[in-house]
């Protein structure tokens, strides 16, 4: 399997901003620590999407992290991206795989044992496991409980992330689970200083022995 740190997975949410405030805080992300990229967008045309996604990679390549396009495998191909990652109502784990190659990094979305089970024996890299809190984004989420986070990580091989809605004020509530590491949104892309956030949840994750 490729190597690929998942410790503080910081996932982009461009509403409101400009794209010159969106590129600015991503930077101060990376520059925090983060060490896995995901670029998510929703609403835009694919040309639009590719225009912003070299963007956000050009940056990522200075940090030496790696880009994971949502959902868009089209998009991930041409930019040449480190990865993708698919939610369950996007393409198969499988398929994403085909046209990935193995090479790069396919991530999944799993709130079950079975799912989580299901999306190793496709090819998945690594799970992505939530909402543990409710969530500001416009993604849909169904909350998942921390027992059944417990239950996937030890159920599977590969890398286990907790996401929604996490921030160091909250983390505590992970202690004791195996986790891979810490995936956030609004806690980096919403704080006053990106740089300061990710810092700070960076360090209470590895205070609880979570990362």
């Amino acid at each position: 399997m490729k190597k690929f740190d998942p410790s503080l997975y910081f996932i982009t949410d461009s509403t409101g901003f400009t794209e010159e405030e969106f590129l600015y805080r991503i930077e101060r992300a990376l520059m925090g620590g983060v060490t896995l990229l995901q670029l998510r967008e929703k609403n835009k045309s694919t040309r639009d999407y590719i225009a912003l996604a070299e963007k956000v990679h050009a940056i990522a390549k200075r940090y030496s992290v790696p880009l994971i396009i949502d959902d868009r495998v089209d998009v991930a191909l041409a930019v040449d991206a480190e990865g993708v990652h698919v939610g369950a109502e996007d393409m198969p784990i499988a398929t994403a795989r085909r046209l990935m190659g193995e090479e790069k990094i396919v991530g999944a979305t799993a709130k079950t044992v079975p799912w989580a089970r299901e999306a190793c024996s496709q090819g998945a890299d690594y799970l992505g496991v939530g909402a543990i809190f409710p969530t500001t984004t416009k993604v849909k989420t169904v909350l998942t409980s921390t027992d059944t986070l417990r239950e996937i990580c030890r159920a599977v091989s590969i890398p286990v992330n907790a996401i929604g809605g996490l921030n160091k004020d909250n983390v505590d509530v992970l202690a004791g689970i195996p986790l891979a590491g810490i995936c956030a949104v609004s806690a980096m892309m919403k704080a006053e200083d990106p740089k300061v956030a990710a810092e700070e949840l960076k360090a209470r994750a590895q205070k609880l022995g979570l990362i």
